[in-house]
């Protein structure tokens, strides 16, 4: 006579949990580190494309597209490793469905590259944060700069300072001395680049009658020079303009393409997970093994 018997974990399988924490965590370790490799690699292999020099090494545009490139190619190994390794990690799962199996293998590859990317954007997006944060407020400085606030900088933050001028404005300009001109100058130029980019007719005069006296120069060539400085200031606004709407496309489409690359990464966890499952599945235990372990079916021989 036989009888089967099953251990008491066994008989409990139904009501226990179905996610193997461990191998979950195992395999976002594995994902995390090799992700950190690959982008120092990748770093790495930046700078040593790139030249200090003019019109030497690669491309600004080549860049960007082999950065896109390596981080597409990072996620996709990092995160099928990580996946791998939570599916062949995880416990085997006894008399369940087919499609309840490959669901917890995919759900454990997914859960497995959630926590690798949480841990990757605290090590690495953190610094890199920090980065293009400071490159952001360099670039809204140089726009702040082309739209007037050359003129706070120049006057102590006193926006007043314009009309305090206009209100001691004699027919001509007295004898100050240099930082006084300097300071009534920069708050022209930056009252013109802040209303239409031109100065107006009172300012003009006023303006080339300020330079006439510091420089010798006849009344018209001083108007020929205040317009020449303010064509110079309107054309610096407008390359600061195009700088900051170069960087805000640049922004956008990294973003983009991170966002790509991270529904990559989702995606190859989650087969890789549902691969290493499948193997897990397989694995045969060899007959006679002195260990035994829980839910291990057991033939008992009775006479």
């Amino acid at each position: 006579m036989i009888t089967t018997e099953y251990s008491a974990t066994a008989l409990e399988a139904p009501n226990r949990s179905g996610v193997s924490w461990a191998a979950i965590f195992a395999g976002a370790a594995a994902a995390a580190a090799l992700s950190l490799v690959l982008l120092i690699l990748g770093a790495g292999l930046g700078f040593a494309a790139t030249s200090p020099w003019a019109d030497e090494g690669a491309s600004a545009k080549a860049l960007g597209i082999s950065t896109i490139v390596w981080l597409l190619v990072t996620q996709i190994i990092a995160s099928g490793l990580g996946g791998y390794i939570a599916g062949r990690l995880r416990v085997k799962w006894a008399n369940l469905h087919g499609d309840e199996v490959y669901f917890r293998d995919t759900a454990h590859g997914f859960l497995a590259w959630a926590v690798a990317t949480l841990v990757a954007a605290m090590l690495v997006l953190g610094t890199a944060g920090n980065l293009v944060g400071a490159g952001a407020q360099a670039g809204a400085s140089a726009v702040a700069v082309g739209a007037g606030s050359m003129a706070a900088s120049n006057t102590n933050n006193d926006p007043m300072g314009y009309f305090v001028d206009s209100l001691f404005r004699s027919e001509g300009p007295t004898a100050v001395s240099e930082d006084a001109a300097n300071g009534v100058a920069s708050r022209i130029l930056a009252r013109g680049v802040m209303q239409d980019g031109s100065l107006s007719p009172e300012d003009r005069t006023y303006l080339a009658q300020l330079v006439a006296q510091r420089t010798r120069l006849s009344q018209a060539e001083a108007e020929a020079r205040v317009d020449q400085v303010m064509a110079q200031v309107q054309q610096a606004k407008v390359e600061a303009q195009q700088a900051a709407d170069t960087a805000a496309k640049a922004a956008a489409w990294a973003s983009l393409w991170t966002f790509i690359a991270l529904l990559c990464g989702a995606f190859f966890a989650s087969v890789a997970a549902l691969w290493g499952g499948r193997q897990r599945d397989r694995v045969i235990w060899l007959e006679g093994a002195a260990t035994d372990y829980p839910g291990r079916q057991r033939t008992v021989s009775m006479s």
